[in-house]
């Protein structure tokens, strides 16, 4: 029997104390080995990782290309995802979550992505983006009503931020949220939105106060659906289609006032904080791309026979694999770095956007390598090669431009510097 299938005979709830007392003997371990190294992963995380791959081999890997060619929400693989804890990892015991670290995030993200990018970006976002700022900013009330529904894969959340006229510019926020009594009133336009169709709660940003930039915007959960809150279409997209993104359109919704998180202004500083946490699990996401693309690539390459012999053993194929196998390594290393920091309580912004920008990068090169050793199989939906291209690309692009990420780690070396001088 799978290591998966004897964990999954078991309850969920049984499964996350087994992580959590293996955690515990191995805290020590954790607390003292140098971030700058992970040499190897304590006996909780490799048992997690086990789990998740077994499950992504079982229960996701066979109907990947099903979800993506017919654009169908995951529903039942979420809630059985849900089963294991994975989607709300980092969230305590008390309030329903795992209760785990962000170093079992970034694994887990990556296993499961291995299997379908798709149920990756979907458990993403639900973590990172909409449990990330209610964990982190939320009141009791709001853990209560909007964190312990929303961990059992039953229900999802959503998050929005970005709008059709700012893109990158996340502080130049036009969605306005206005006092009226005891209420927010809300009016905009959100683009872009993750879960969008399938989510019960979004946590939204809005200017409160338009003079202040982008010191006067803040963050707010609300339930969906709600009066005064409709979807846009569902974008076609090029990759992920198993996710759904669309709009969220604000017109004259409100909110009670208790659906403000933290303070009026702090927005800005609530999404930037959550993007950074959010970027480690990208980082997971594009490292599972990536690593599904060389197992394609090997599985082809020693059975495809060229020239009198396996195209495994030409050393053009060779370097190839070479150097999707370094490239991944090194992003993983990156990563895991990031994630070992943030659980530490240490600064990890510049840690992060580079994790996220090797991540990405080393998807969409492992992919585009892999559809070269392949070939005109590659080029063919009967193999998934063509589909880890598609799902790749979006990496560079949400959570951060590859651009943006540039900039955040040159902004902080930077600082460094200047710091030193």
């Amino acid at each position: 029997m799978s290591n998966f299938h004897h964990l999954v005979s078991r309850s969920g709830r049984t499964l996350l104390r087994n992580f959590q007392q293996v955690q515990k003997r191995n805290l020590q371990y954790v607390q003292l080995r140098n971030v700058s190294l992970v040499p190897e992963l304590p006996e909780s995380h490799e048992m997690l990782r086990s789990t998740c791959r077994d499950f992504a081999e079982g229960e996701l890997k066979p109907i990947a290309a099903k979800l993506d060619k017919e654009h169908l929400y995951p529903t039942e693989q979420i809630k059985k995802m849900g089963d294991l804890g994975l989607m709300a990892i980092a969230i305590k015991e008390e309030l329903g979550g795992a209760g785990l670290d962000y170093l079992a995030y970034a694994i887990a993200m990556e296993e499961i992505s291995r299997g379908c990018a798709s149920c990756g970006v979907v458990m993403s976002a639900h973590n990172s983006l909409y449990l990330g700022p209610l964990k982190n900013f939320g009141t009791k009330a709001q853990a209560e009503k909007f964190i312990t529904p929303f961990t059992t894969g039953d229900r999802i959340g959503c998050f929005a931020l970005s709008e059709p006229g700012n893109g990158s510019d996340a502080g130049a926020a036009s969605t306005n949220a206005r006092t009226n009594g005891d209420n927010f009133v809300l009016n905009g336009t959100k683009s872009w939105i993750t879960n969008g169709y399938e989510s019960e709660a979004t946590v939204v940003f809005a200017t409160t106060d338009k003079s202040l930039k982008h010191k006067g915007i803040s963050a707010f959960v609300l339930p969906k659906p709600i009066k005064g809150l409709s979807l846009g279409k569902k974008e076609d997209k090029l990759g992920i289609r198993g996710s759904s993104t669309c709009n969220l359109i604000f017109e004259d919704c409100e909110i009670p006032k208790d659906g403000l998180i933290g303070k009026a202004g702090q927005g800005f500083k609530i999404a930037m904080m959550t993007l950074d946490e959010g970027r480690i699990g990208i980082a997971g996401q594009g490292l599972g791309i990536a690593q599904a693309s060389l197992d394609c690539a090997m599985e082809y390459a020693e059975k495809r026979i060229a020239f009198g012999v396996p195209i495994l053993k030409l050393q053009t194929i060779q370097n190839k694999i070479a150097d999707m196998a370094m490239r991944i390594e090194a992003a993983r290393l990156l990563t895991w770095r990031a994630a070992v920091l943030k659980d530490a309580g240490k600064p990890f912004t510049k840690e992060a956007a580079m994790a996220k920008l090797a991540a990405s990068e080393t998807a969409t090169f492992a992919s585009h390598q892999a559809i070269q050793i392949l070939g005109g199989m590659g080029y063919v939906s009967d193999m998934p090669a063509e589909r880890f291209y598609r799902d790749a690309r979006i990496t560079e692009i949400y959570e951060g431009t590859s651009e943006i990420q540039r900039l955040v780690i040159a902004n902080n070396i930077i600082k460094e510097y200047s710091n030193k001088a």
